[in-house]
């Protein structure tokens, strides 16, 4: 394998090309007309442009990503992400192509990617199910007659897709009729699959999951949990591993189950097996993601393991380089998704040119990233601008150095997570562990983002006042006061706050 087409973007299509130059193999970038100049193009050894700039005419045309390969020499595509990355209809246009998918098989992925045939992969083993359905339900009345069964409060669950959509929680029979023709609705219109199936209600879950690789050899391995609770939308934001509250008897139970989910389906390459947690500490099987994830850099940090390097020897036909025995957690990840978002109003997306971008620095800081300061954000692809991780000795010292680095990372002219990431940082739930998916709504107050801000505004304020109006400070001092970056950016932000943006 001597050249790889990255079949994605931005930072992830980045990370790929970056471990695919240390083994010494040439890349490929395919780019739309929004990312002519953006980085992973300009990082390629060649890049193809693949068409406009919405998604649905460029990076999801599978036969376009064919053809850039064909034209190129490529012999593997490595998908990253999202886009085509657990498309199984994709897979198979590969394999047809006499080209090789850096990622699991098609059948594999069919599977997996259907919660219900998952759930029936997953049950050959035992895993621990939440109590619920184990087929796609369409007709009301037997649902309804169902979740009864099940006991409220219940969660009708799209059966094809995730992020959240086609997801409604019940607390009450009266209401299941309306929830269960929106949760259709909406699975309909996201994924055109209106299967739905339901479970019993975890109210104060946790989000464990576990990072497995596979290869063609027969050898399934874990390398150890993530802990990704904090979300917003049923969408992740601060993930971290290992988790503050998993035993060791827990971690190895839940990685043997991870290991079975993925010897189930025969599966090679990287992929992820999530769990909800309960109060008690029970974990039951969510699903399977048959890819890399955005979190994988806190699992790569705390076993030294580099994850792509390993998806692109073992689509090569390699084995695992390393056995279950040879894995120790050492050290303590964190990663925030730094999102082009306002949290102040609900986390909207925001666009815009990055007037400013200047990332932090110093030990156990990291950040996979694909913008430089000027660069616009576009508004057709998601709104992740970079991944900021922490690593320390310890859960603590990798918080602080999170905070840390929060501060240090300069971003002006949108609106970001950076802010609700410091929040969560600072917040004792978090610091103590004990958190759940609820902690944006049990937690998470807007206006207290914008504290800090004031008050670095009045103190400018008050500075600058005094600075014009004391007779011995010269004109000429003053002038030079007042020009500098330091009040400049503190008046900015003194107008920025008061003019409600």
């Amino acid at each position: 394998m001597q050249k790889i087409l990255v079949a994605n973007r931005g930072e992830i299509a980045l990370r790929v090309m970056r471990s695919a130059r240390e083994m010494g193999i040439k890349t490929v970038a395919v780019y739309s007309a929004a990312d002519r100049d953006a980085l992973h193009v300009r990082y390629a050894d060649e890049a193809v442009f693949i068409g406009e700039a919405p998604s649905s005419q460029s990076y999801l045309v599978g036969e376009k990503i064919i053809a850039a390969c064909k034209t190129t020499g490529a012999e593997a595509i490595h998908p990253g992400y999202g886009f085509l990355s657990e498309n199984a209809a994709f897979a198979r246009q590969v394999r047809e192509a006499g080209l090789t998918l850096i990622g699991p098989s098609p059948e594999a992925m069919e599977v997996m990617g259907n919660k219900l045939s998952a759930k029936a992969a997953a049950l050959k083993y035992n895993i621990p199910m939440v109590p619920g359905t184990k087929e796609a339900i369409t007709n009301v009345a037997e649902a309804a007659a169902r979740a009864t069964e099940v006991g409220y409060p219940i969660l009708i669950k799209a059966a094809a897709g995730g992020g959240g959509k086609g997801m409604r929680i019940v607390e009450q029979a009266a209401d299941f009729e309306e929830q269960m023709n929106l949760a259709v609705s909406e699975a309909t219109s996201a994924f055109g699959d209106g299967s739905v199936f339901i479970e019993r209600y975890v109210s104060s879950p946790k989000h464990i999951e576990i990072q497995v690789l596979g290869d063609s050899h027969g050898n399934i391995v874990h390398l150890f949990e993530r802990d990704c609770s904090v979300q917003r939308r049923h969408q992740k934001v601060v993930e971290e591993a290992p988790s503050a509250i998993l035993t060791p008897e827990i971690r190895e139970a839940m990685g043997k189950c991870a290991v079975d989910v993925a010897r189930s389906v025969n599966y090679t390459g990287a992929g992820t097996v999530e769990f909800i947690m309960d109060e008690q500490l029970n974990f039951y099987f969510l699903e399977m993601n048959t890819r890399l994830q955005v979190e994988h850099p806190v699992t790569e940090l705390i076993t030294g393991i580099d994850l792509v390097k390993e998806q692109i020897n073992i689509a090569r036909g390699e084995a695992i380089s390393f056995k279950q025995e040879d894995l120790k957690i050492k050290g303590h990840a964190v990663e925030l998704r730094v999102y082009a978002e306002d949290p102040a109003k609900g986390f909207l997306p925001d666009i815009g040119t990055l007037e400013t971008y200047i990332t932090p620095k110093g030990p156990g800081v990291r950040v996979d990233d694909g913008f430089e300061q000027g660069m616009e954000i576009p508004i057709y692809y998601d709104p992740m601008i970079a991944k900021l991780i922490t690593y320390g000795n310890t859960r603590a010292e990798a918080i602080e150095r999170m905070a840390r680095a929060i501060d240090e990372y300069q971003i002006t002219g949108i609106e970001t997570t950076l802010p609700f990431g410091k929040f969560v940082m600072q917040h004792e739930a978090f610091k103590s562990g004990q958190f759940d998916t609820h902690f944006v709504q049990k937690y998470f107050i807007p206006d207290s983002l914008n504290t800090g801000t004031e008050d670095e505004a009045l103190i400018a304020a008050l500075i600058m006042e005094r600075l014009l109006t004391t007779p011995q400070v010269k004109q000429t001092e003053a002038t030079n006061i007042g020009t500098s970056n330091w009040v400049k950016n503190r008046q900015v932000m003194y107008f920025h706050y008061n003019s409600g943006n």
